[in-house]
């Protein structure tokens, strides 16, 4: 079938895959077998699409805003044998606990406007029930920031959360070569496997306490946690029992005193399994 000529909305964030190898990286990462449940975002032309239907995989869900794609899509749609199913919309908007069955692993070519937000939204919503892991092809300045290390200022709230709930790995780097248009960035895939605290990213004093702890970064931490209307010498106190320095910012904390800082201040809250 001819497809219509199509031009890419800078407004969606489109930079299609041309280089197979990328698709290919992240199918593997996937480690899909007969019993997973995949969600795709934002397939565009069906380059990785493709290819999951090739695999083992159970089931696929492809979330896709533009709907100038649909002859691409809806022909695969058609000839998947009821195994891939196009839903069109914002997948921001999107009740992901309703697609049924469920996805367990989400493959995504991120638009790299709604990475921050996309992978929140996964993780409050999929984590706790079904998921299992993300392959994300991300800008590779978002990646840094996911897996910044303690005492560097690109450390922030869901690095922080993704390094309680799991394990980060870089799969491959991604020139922009190998993309139609080209962006001016490098981009990654990267995978996260979840492995424990399912339920911590949609707690709602795990959202509050990093929310205030990284709301001015320059600042003490035991300064910043004086909105959630702690006592300063009662922060001090605990600090000094959980053996940390009263001077410390949220930029600077491991993830055992990320730990051990919410379990004290909220410990009615802690998930079942941390």
């Amino acid at each position: 079938m001819k497809h219509p000529q199509f031009s890419h909305k800078k407004s969606l964030g489109q930079n299609f895959l041309i280089n197979p190898e990328v698709p290919r990286r992240s199918l593997a990462a996937g480690e899909l077998c007969e019993s997973d449940v995949v969600l795709e975002i934002g397939p565009g032309q069906g380059a990785l699409t493709r290819l999951l239907l090739d695999s083992p995989c159970q089931f696929i869900h492809a979330i896709e805003i533009d709907r100038r794609l649909e002859p691409w899509l809806t022909e695969l749609e058609n000839s998947s044998n009821g195994r891939l199913r196009i839903v069109w919309g914002d997948v921001l908007v999107q009740d992901l606990n309703a697609l049924e069955p469920l996805p367990n692993k989400v493959l995504a070519n991120i638009p790299y406007n709604i990475t921050t937000d996309l992978i929140w939204k996964l993780l409050i919503e999929l984590a706790p029930r079904s998921l299992e892991l993300l392959v994300l092809l991300v800008q590779k300045e978002a990646a840094e920031r996911l897996r910044a290390q303690p005492r560097t200022r690109q450390r922030y709230p869901l690095g922080v959360t993704i390094e309680q709930m799991g394990t980060l790995k870089t799969v491959m780097k991604v020139s922009p070569g190998s993309f139609s248009p080209p962006p001016k960035v490098w981009s990654e895939v990267i995978s996260l496997a979840i492995e424990q605290k399912r339920t911590l990213a949609c707690a709602q004093q795990w959202r509050a306490l990093l929310a205030a702890s990284f709301s001015h970064r320059r600042k003490k931490l035991s300064t910043n946690l004086l909105s959630l209307g702690y006592d300063r010498a009662d922060l001090e106190q605990l600090f000094t029992e959980i053996g940390i320095s009263s001077q410390i910012r949220a930029e600077e904390l491991t993830a055992a005193q990320w730990h051990e800082l919410y379990a004290r201040l909220f410990p009615a809250a802690q998930p079942d399994n941390q």
